[in-house]
């Protein structure tokens, strides 16, 4: 049965996986395949595919991450879900050459779909990053 706890429990799963860079195999079974569409500020993805090329990229890109789910709110219908996710990311990163990295610091706002698998697990199928709000002193992307 999908309920609000396991869907915040996926969306805190999710992060800590991010947070630390996990090996993709230990993140693709929390996304749908087939029918995953992922809308993030620079680039619209579809698939594991999609995601892998994304991922790769993202984790050389930022270090020192740190996610905090502030919020979940979601609207179950059945075996599927529509949640309102609001997460503060914190993230280093560095262009070479500067000197120096900078610290991004923002909330992120975003809609997930969600779905139970065949196997009774949640699983993200839509992902889309509404926008973000940057904190004062925040660098940007």
């Amino acid at each position: 049965m999908l309920t609000q706890e396991a869907i915040r429990s996926l969306a805190e799963d999710w992060y800590k996986k991010l947070d630390v860079h996990v090996p993709m195999v230990e993140v693709l079974p929390l996304l749908a395949d087939a029918e995953l569409e992922m809308v993030f500020p620079e680039v619209t993805i579809y698939g594991h595919a999609g995601f892998e090329g994304w991922f790769q990229r993202v984790i050389r890109i930022f270090f020192d991450e740190v996610h905090t789910v502030k919020s979940v709110e979601s609207q179950i219908n059945g075996d599927t879900a529509t949640s309102k996710v609001v997460v503060q990311w914190e993230a280093s990163v560095w262009n070479a050459p500067e000197p120096f990295s900078k610290r991004i610091k923002c909330d992120a706002f975003q809609t997930w779909e969600v779905k139970l698998n065949d196997a009774g697990k949640v699983i993200i199928t839509k992902y889309i990053v509404d926008g973000l709000e940057y904190h004062e002193g925040s660098a940007t992307l």
